[in-house]
């Protein structure tokens, strides 16, 4: 009751200060005014179209701020569930924050030297936003940019998986250009870095049918077991999309058509994705990128190990 009556105060103090406000005493005379013409009056038309494209802005604007925590929140769960995704530790009905701390460790890698970043929270680096920040990031020479993303943040959030303080798998991000969009994903690989346990797009803007079908489950499901350095002079990529790699040298490559088993350099490939010879490419070419030099090779190099590592 005594809250009613608090309000009911504050309310007249409010119509009492507006009352006494010239600018106020202004608009209610041009309101009147506005309401008393007639309803064919180009005047009244245009006023109360204004008023209301004011009145919509403002609940929209209202909205988009009330609302925008809840934006935040979700979007830190659907990412964290996509990380748990690609480590094969997404469960149905599981407590997606509580799996996650419980089996990921994120941390802040410097992508030149390979080095963990101290002094940067995980938890609240971005990426994406780090990317556009001039003091967070840097060019890339057009010929090394074959994922054609131009520039790229100085330091990357990788994700590892842990049983007993030991590294069972390592996640890490990834991006570059399909045919429409930039496609933004993960990749995990055992902890012998050499490997592939899983891989996932999550924000893409592909045909769909075509290059959507990177979250296809069935294709995705084709890069277990994959290698993505290559371990003879010349792995077989007779039609390959890309068709050099070096030992040692990233050399996993969708392909045109189905992947042949029987054959050497196998391990290498993937199958293209069907009428999406564009996507296709730009898998390849991210994937390569992203393992190569500039980006995670200088890191998987100091933690690769066949039996895993500690942190």
């Amino acid at each position: 009751m005594l809250d009613k009556k608090m309000s009911c105060k504050q309310l007249e103090g409010i119509c009492a200060a507006l009352d006494k406000n010239e600018q106020y005493q202004k608009f209610k005379a041009y309101r009147d005014k506005v309401l008393a013409l007639g309803n064919d009056s180009l005047e009244k038309t245009i006023a109360i179209a204004v008023s209301l494209c004011l009145v919509c802005a403002v609940l929209v604007s209202f909205a988009a701020v009330a609302l925008k925590p809840l934006q935040v929140g979700n979007k830190a769960a659907d990412m964290k569930k996509n990380i748990l995704d690609v480590a094969g530790l997404l469960e149905d009905g599981a407590d997606i924050d509580a799996a996650f701390s419980d089996k990921i460790e994120a941390k802040i890698v410097d992508l030149e030297t390979g080095d963990y970043v101290e002094g940067i929270n995980a938890d609240e680096y971005d990426q994406r936003k780090a990317a556009k920040d001039p003091a967070q990031s840097v060019a890339i020479p057009k010929d090394k940019d074959i994922a054609h993303i131009r520039v790229k943040a100085k330091n990357a959030k990788v994700f590892l998986v842990k049983e007993g303080g030991v590294i069972k798998s390592i996640i890490l991000p990834m991006h570059g250009y399909g045919l429409w969009s930039t496609l933004y994903g993960f990749l995990s690989l055992d902890a012998d870095s050499q490997t592939v346990q899983s891989i996932n797009f999550y924000d893409q803007a592909e045909t769909p049918g075509l290059g959507g079908e990177v979250v296809n489950p069935n294709w995705r499901a084709l890069w277990k077991g994959k290698k993505v350095y290559a371990e003879t002079d010349q792995p077989s990529l007779d039609k390959g999309l890309i068709t050099e790699a070096d030992i040692g040298e990233p050399a996993l490559s969708l392909i045109k058509g189905g992947v042949d088993n029987t054959k050497p350099g196998s391990q290498y490939q993937v199958d293209g994705l069907a009428g999406a010879t564009l996507t296709s490419t730009g898998v390849t070419n991210l994937v390569r990128y992203w393992m190569s030099n500039e980006g995670f090779a200088p890191y998987l190099k100091k933690v690769r190990t066949v039996k895993g590592v500690k942190s």
